[in-house]
């Protein structure tokens, strides 16, 4: 029996069955009906890696047995895994709960994407370190010092992309390193506004993406689902910016260019218009050059993240092509290698030579 992690699973598990372990803690169910109207519940499992759905149909030991199971019950699932363009599927399942030692193991998460998140927030801490605009510079610091725990906890969705714990601070990470590349080929753009734009554009997410201090049951909170976290970022910016004006340092601001207003009326603007268009809920377009800039590195690093858990996770259609995985807009295609120069052959020895 081979122990894999959810992300591994949903790499693993194809079209054969595959025996396979994973550890997961229970989300939470809905009740659903099949077309002829038998009862099954749809469970919803995460790890530190990544969730997945799993169905228990009527007549399998596991619909009983789920009634016992309270949200947040940590399982070890145990069974013949296979995956279709509807998800997952466990045949010959069975499960146990674990223990308080292996408990501990479970919610420390795996080595890799341990690593992963902390390089991810050491690289947010250096970009934030090199804004050289003290009222942004004071803000970004301010923030990771109040919110910093809370941050690395959240994801940046629900699903689609960096939907796990952690993610938010993986997908800022990325789109700083994007942003400061992108400064460096379009030097018109404030590199400073850029990397705060960045660093709370989804700063919202702290409440519509959060999870507890211990587990990875992303949770919902009344503010996350009657705002969403655009107004919660726009929120959230305002409140720290008053806050810094209250330091020492904010005396000598008064002096600098541009305005500290405009400094925060511009940084607001980012979080706004970041979805880029009214129909994806932003409240105003993008209407500055670090808007449409925000707007379409955002944009990129989640396409990029959903191709690359398309070709861990899909069915190869034929060769090099792959199902279709919503939200992407057609099956996607194997990339093409990087060229590599062949190596040169060994020159034949003088003597060899025919004359």
């Amino acid at each position: 029996m081979e122990f894999v992690t959810v992300a591994a699973l949903k790499q693993q598990a194809g079209e054969q069955p595959q025996r396979l372990a994973v550890d997961a803690e229970l989300q939470g169910r809905s009740e659903r009906q099949t077309k002829t109207g038998k009862p099954y519940l749809v469970l919803s499992f995460a790890d530190a890696t990544g969730s997945f759905n799993l169905n228990a149909w009527s007549d399998a030991p596991l619909f009983e047995a789920a009634s016992q199971f309270g949200d947040g019950t940590v399982l070890r699932l145990d069974a013949e895994w296979t995956q279709n363009q509807w998800g997952v599927n466990a045949a010959n399942l069975s499960w146990e709960r674990l223990d308080s030692d292996a408990l501990e193991t479970f919610y420390a998460g795996d080595a890799e994407t341990a690593e992963r998140q902390r390089a991810a927030w050491k690289t947010i801490r250096d970009f934030c370190s090199s804004i050289a605009d003290p009222r942004l510079s004071t803000l970004c610091a301010h923030f990771l010092d109040e919110y910093g725990a809370r941050f690395r906890r959240a994801a940046a969705a629900r699903k689609n992309h960096h939907a796990r714990r952690g993610g938010l601070a993986e997908h800022v990470a990325q789109m700083m390193c994007a942003a400061d590349a992108f400064c460096s080929v379009y030097p018109q753009l404030n590199r400073d506004l850029m990397l705060a734009g960045v660093l709370f554009h989804d700063c919202g997410k702290l409440w519509e993406n959060q999870y507890p201090e211990q587990g990875f049951a992303q949770g919902h909170s009344l503010y996350g689902e009657m705002l969403g976290h655009i107004p919660l970022g726009i929120e959230l910016v305002n409140k720290l910016w008053h806050e810094i004006l209250e330091t020492p340092a904010a005396k000598g601001w008064l002096a600098e260019e541009p305005p500290s207003e405009h400094v925060r009326l511009h940084l607001m603007h980012l979080i706004a218009a970041h979805h880029g268009a009214l129909e994806f809920g932003s409240p105003t377009l993008p209407r500055t050059p670090e808007a449409f800039a925000l707007h379409h590195i955002d944009n990129l690093d989640a396409k990029l993240e959903m191709m690359k858990d398309a070709y861990a996770e899909s069915n190869e259609l034929a060769d090099g092509i792959y199902e279709k995985r919503f939200p992407l807009p057609a099956n996607p295609v194997a990339p093409l290698p990087a060229y590599e120069a062949a190596p040169e052959s060994p020159a034949k020895p003088a003597g060899d030579l025919l004359l």
